[in-house]
């Protein structure tokens, strides 16, 4: 991933030094095994690692000759180490290392992804604590519906995140798997208590079977949780996008002191943030097919999913860490309105309480059809005139001679779509 959406802590995971990192700690756990089950001399693997040094430069160098990445890892490993070196990768495939430090690295990366998304939900948490009784309206098609709180708002998003955090966290046992099986997953050339070793070693799960390469179902199964998370940043920045509207403006992103809104337009504050979390939710989700796409590899292997596995690993993961992080610093710092809140709420003069007044007309004997055409009928009226909704109805002879002025007037009290709202808050966040 370029630089702009890249944050340090994550990105060297998949920088080239710490990969040939866990290359040589996969050779070294697999060089210690061997000498544990007498399978190779004991002292190799203390003298191998005393001597051996990651060169990435003369890796490089060694493929670019050889044509192959793991045979110039080891042939680079062996200048420095010497003959014991000849040791590492015995009875071992590429895959066994490959997959196994993929693996690796796609853990760790999702163990900063779980803190970057428990940064998210306290955040959330906190939003939705403090504006729980914040009257705003709720909105079904872009229209106005019936009231809600802002609260409220957060703490769907705060729920969605928590149901992210569990499915990451199913995701990243799910690659946490190990292969030490060599040359087409036989075990032929291999001790698999090999395997076990270092599975344990590396604290990973042993792959039950292997081809002679992981399962890549795990994989897909990874990215695509990923996409997941990613779709649900950009429904949380597309609702700030909405609130920001000029004829809205609910919500607004800060706006820095020295910041510009528009290279032509110096009035401009524009939804930048939300606006740059949509496009990198689509960059992420991009990596689904291909994933799923490398389920199907030829027999017992083939290489068609590397090139992919090569982009997508540090591109989805990098790019997930950096919108994770850029929406909880947004939503920390959101500009809120609640005065706003309560003037949109004024505009369509008290027509949302529609609802309440049906429901009432078939408690007193109304049928609902016919409930519903009287309070439809003096809605849109009072929509269509820019009048009261209230004025209308107690004005309205059918409803007035079965429901007294006094009683349809208790009718259009907020309080009434507030009311539950404790209980949802309780449920959501386990009786706080």
């Amino acid at each position: 991933m370029i630089e702009r959406y890249s944050r340090k802590e994550i990105k060297n995971i998949w920088s080239d030094h710490n990969k040939y990192s866990l290359w040589l700690k996969i050779e070294l756990a697999a060089a210690e095994a061997m000498e544990k089950f007498k399978i190779i001399p004991r002292g190799v693997t203390k003298k191998v690692r005393s001597r051996a040094k990651i060169n990435v430069k003369r890796i490089l160098q060694i493929e670019n000759k050889v044509k192959h990445d793991v045979i110039a890892f080891l042939t680079s490993i062996n200048e420095k180490a010497g003959k014991d070196a000849r040791y590492l990768h015995k009875g071992m495939t590429s895959s066994d290392v490959l997959d196994t430090c993929f693996n690796l690295q796609l853990k760790q990366s999702g163990k900063i992804l779980i803190k970057d998304i428990e940064e998210l939900l306290s955040v959330l948490k906190k939003q939705a604590l403090k504006y729980k009784y914040t009257l705003c309206i709720g909105r079904s098609h872009g229209i106005h519906a019936e009231p809600i709180t802002f609260g409220l708002k957060m703490l769907s998003f705060y729920q969605e995140f928590l149901r992210n955090k569990k499915r990451l966290l199913s995701a990243i046992e799910e690659i946490s798997t190990c292969a030490i099986s060599g040359a087409v997953g036989t075990f032929a050339n291999i001790d698999p208590r090999v395997e076990s070793y270092v599975a344990n070693k590396l604290e990973l799960y042993v792959e039950p079977i292997s081809t002679q390469v992981i399962p890549r179902d795990r994989h897909a199964q990874f990215f695509s949780t990923l996409a997941i998370i990613a779709s649900s940043i950009e429904r949380l920045a597309t609702e700030i996008r909405h609130l920001q509207r000029t004829e809205v403006l609910e919500v607004e992103e800060f706006f820095g002191k020295k910041q510009k809104g528009s290279s032509a337009m110096p009035h401009k504050k524009n939804p930048i943030l939300s606006e740059n979390l949509t496009g990198l939710a689509r960059l992420i989700r991009s990596s689904v097919i291909p994933a799923l796409e490398n389920v199907a590899l030829w027999h017992e292997r083939d290489i068609s999913h590397s090139s992919v596995e090569r982009n997508i690993g540090p591109d989805s993961t990098i790019t997930l860490d950096f919108a994770l992080s850029r929406l909880s610093e947004l939503i920390k710092n959101l500009n809120i309105y609640p005065n706003n809140m309560k003037k949109n709420l004024s505009i369509t003069n008290g027509i949302f309480f529609s609802q309440r007044v049906l429901l009432e007309l078939t408690n007193v004997g109304f049928s609902r059809e016919e409930s519903y055409k009287i309070v439809q009928r003096n809605a849109l009226a009072a929509w269509k005139e820019n009048s009261s909704f209230l004025n209308k109805i107690v004005l309205d002879k059918k409803i007035t001679n079965k429901i007294p002025v006094n009683k349809l007037k208790k009718l259009f009290d907020f309080s009434y779509h507030t009311k539950k709202i404790n209980i949802i808050f309780n449920r959501s966040l386990k009786k706080i």
